[in-house]
């Protein structure tokens, strides 16, 4: 058996992973919080909020709506994105949701 042949039985079949964002459209513009679904893990990656929609709770309705996501299909999260982080250091009832 060559080294190729050894690494080709030991590969795994490759992981399906799906990205998308979650959406709140309003007055023409989309604020969204991007992620990625990898096996048992959602990846919260970045949130973007137009300026002309900041400061109306759009960034935490995003991230409590990614976390409940989480929730709901019994997903384990990995938070990148620094306005989700902020939410759950405020919101600690998702905190077993998050990966250590």
């Amino acid at each position: 058996m060559s080294v190729l042949d050894f690494f080709r039985k030991k590969s795994k079949a490759p992981q399906k992973v799906t990205s998308g964002r979650f959406e709140i459209e309003r007055d023409g513009e989309i604020a969204y919080l991007e992620y990625t679904i990898a096996g048992d893990i959602l990846e919260l990656i970045e949130t973007i909020v137009p300026e002309k929609l900041r400061h109306q709770g759009l960034a935490a309705t995003l991230a409590q709506t990614g976390l409940q996501y989480a929730r709901d299909n019994k997903l384990k999260v990995d938070v990148i994105c620094p306005l989700v982080q902020g939410f759950v250091s405020k919101h600690p009832e998702y905190a077993d949701l998050i990966m250590r």
